[in-house]
């Protein structure tokens, strides 16, 4: 009889064994798997120059991603951090081309509008008492809105011609398009350094200091927080207005990129952050918000489109397969550690 007990307390500790081995690196697994057989399909995809490509397209909605981990700690959620990264490209353009002055000057402005959007969306959460859903979603359509006002709803490029006939004086700053162009060493482009150096400033934040520490201590029940003395309003402000300013920062070398103010830049910057942020809770099992995971989702999302735009899958299809990923990588890690601590 004893027999069969041991044999059933084994056959219990392997199952345990591999769910929590399914949970901790089944998505990396998934990742690499993916990866063996986009090279497979086409070696292309295993050249250094398209391996770049893809860390280049994760960048932008990567820096974003890692602005909204903020106030996905806190159990809230920005949705206006595309339109204003879009926001962001217009100003900068506007103010170099259009006003003719300097690429630090374009920078700081958009640094500023990003942080002040954010510290209204905290003051209409906090204080309003709006739902962050609906206060980060009004705040999108609005920004969205003035974003076209400066040129009258036209890209701003160098030569671009305003209202009235006039021809803008001004252009892009060299070291401005240095952030989205260059490289450093003539090796690794500026705009994955911008992005490596934000996700180590957020990983060290969030991990390392007792700021990360309250940030997710609200997260998970604001009340005690607010009990043993955290400044639960504050740093929930504080927090939307890092994704702000974070998300500008995302917009400024987005428009380094492609040096011009596009009408059209914001694009499925909003989703993919996000979706960036949520395949996070699945890398390693966390079930939280965490930069590493975060960068880990990006990447995963570029590596994703490149490889189906290789296999020249329409884009439609690219949704669908992005949209699919995403409900199952949290599908499969919630759903097999429920009832786990």
């Amino acid at each position: 009889m004893s027999s069969y007990i041991d044999q059933d307390k084994m056959i219990q500790s392997k199952s345990e064994f591999f769910k929590r081995f399914a949970i901790r690196y089944g998505f990396l697994i998934v990742m690499a798997m993916l990866f063996a057989f986009f090279s497979w399909w086409n070696p292309v995809f295993l050249r250094p120059v398209n391996l770049f490509s893809i860390l280049l397209g994760a960048t932008i909605y990567a820096i974003l991603a890692l602005g909204v981990t903020f106030p996905l700690v806190i159990d809230g959620l920005d949705l206006s951090i595309g339109s204003v990264a879009a926001l962001s490209v217009m100003i900068s353009a506007y103010v170099m081309v259009v006003l003719d002055a300097s690429g630090v000057l374009a920078i700081l402005v958009c640094l500023a509008l990003g942080a002040g959007i954010g510290a209204i969306n905290g003051f209409l959460i906090v204080r309003v008492k709006i739902p962050d859903l609906l206060a980060t979603l009004g705040m999108m359509f609005l920004v969205q809105g003035v974003q076209l006002i400066p040129s009258g709803g036209r890209s701003i490029g160098r030569g671009a011609v305003l209202a009235g006939g006039v021809v803008a004086p001004g252009r892009f700053s060299d070291y401005f398009l240095f952030l989205g162009q260059g490289r450093i060493f003539g090796i690794v482009p500026t705009a994955v350094a911008i992005m490596i150096a934000v996700a180590i400033v957020v990983f060290v934040v969030l991990s390392l200091t007792r700021w990360g520490r309250v940030f997710y201590a609200i997260g998970s029940n604001a009340e005690a927080a607010r009990l043993v003395g955290a400044k639960v309003d504050t740093y929930r402000v504080m927090a939307y207005v890092i994704s702000g300013t974070v998300a500008a920062l995302g917009g400024i070398v987005l428009a380094a990129r492609v040096g011009r103010g596009d009408v059209s830049s914001g694009g499925t910057l909003l989703m993919d952050a996000i979706g960036s942020a949520l395949i996070g809770f699945a890398v390693l099992g966390v079930r939280r918000p965490n930069p590493f995971g975060t960068i880990v989702g990006a990447i995963f999302i570029s590596m994703l489109m490149n490889g189906l735009s290789m296999m020249n899958m329409p884009y439609y299809v690219q949704d669908f397969v992005k949209g699919s990923v995403l409900v199952a990588a949290l599908a499969f890690t919630f759903g097999l550690s429920k009832g786990r601590t």
